[in-house]
């Protein structure tokens, strides 16, 4: 198969759900979406398939994609490149799955689509199923947070700046002259006057460099930490952008709690030469949605 061949990315979850089988085992289930094209109006490939609790294990989980890829040929759809991993938990599983299935895996938690998919099941499919476990479920245990790591110095550009664009005007980012690109699919219903917050990088001689460097990242969401910008990429990584005073900080995580009620959680990261530039080097739109 040749590069112009492959199909957009797999978002998977391979993972337990709020059922009860009738052997007293939760289920698991495989859900697999393909990644949305921006802009285009052709459906996503999606496949679900059940697993009993007693074939978790990556040998189920390879037959069950070798299984998706005969589906997706028979619907039209190109096989994919990469994998998009987006619990931590299973990436070892669904690493040794991909092995051997031309598969890049991609451990992140840009998989919007599949996190849709997912909380669309969670209200719509799962409480009609006998064996629904109803009501609050123990959460799990929180995960130990990484402690927010320097920018390294050939990604830090000259000088930062808060930026805000209303969604009307991130709907139109595919006209936007730019290099990198991380755009996804603006969610549906939303205030088209809804005010996106985000950071403008500025750098005359490294934001090229930059972009490239931040692309690799799989950037997740803009957060405020002790006062501390953060960066949230990739499954658990959190890059530190710069400290805040306290003021600043209280603005800020003010602006992301409105965008998660207004803006489908919508954030963005742009990178430029200086801020006079119409081009973009880089640019990201990031979604706070919860993680695995």
């Amino acid at each position: 198969m040749s590069s112009g061949d492959w199909g957009p990315d797999w978002e998977l979850d391979y993972y337990s759900r709020p059922i009860l089988e009738s052997d007293g085992k939760k289920r698991w289930e495989l859900l697999i979406s393909s990644t949305p094209e921006v802009g285009s109006e052709d459906p996503c490939f999606r496949f679900v398939k059940a697993c009993p609790a007693t074939s978790v294990n990556s040998i189920w989980l390879r037959e069950a994609l070798e299984q998706a890829f005969g589906e997706a040929n028979d619907q039209g759809f190109a096989a994919p490149r990469r994998l998009r991993c987006w619990r931590g938990s299973m990436r070892t599983m669904v690493q040794r799955a991909a092995e051997g299935l031309a598969l890049e895996l991609v451990p992140s938690r840009r998989c919007y689509a599949l996190v849709n998919w997912l909380q669309e099941r969670e209200r719509e499919v799962y409480p009609l199923e006998e064996g629904y476990m109803a009501g609050p479920l123990a959460p799990a245990p929180l995960p130990i947070r990484a402690v927010a790591v320097p920018l390294p110095e050939a990604a830090r550009g000259d000088r930062w700046a808060w930026a805000t664009l209303p969604l009307k005007d991130l709907a139109e980012a595919l006209d936007w002259e730019m290099g990198f690109q991380g755009l996804v699919p603006l969610p549906e219903g939303l205030d088209p006057e809804a005010p996106v917050p985000g950071i403008r990088l500025f750098s005359a001689s490294r934001s090229l460099a930059m972009a490239g460097w931040m692309a690799g990242l799989e950037p997740v969401r803009l957060e405020i930490a002790d006062q501390q910008l953060v960066l949230e990429a990739g499954l658990e990584d959190r890059w530190l952008l710069t400290n805040l005073e306290a003021s600043e900080a209280k603005t800020a995580a003010q602006a992301f709690a409105d965008s998660r009620q207004r803006a489908g959680g919508l954030q963005f990261v742009a990178i430029q030469a200086d801020a006079e530039e119409t081009r973009f080097e880089g640019f990201w739109l990031l979604r706070d949605l919860p993680d695995a």
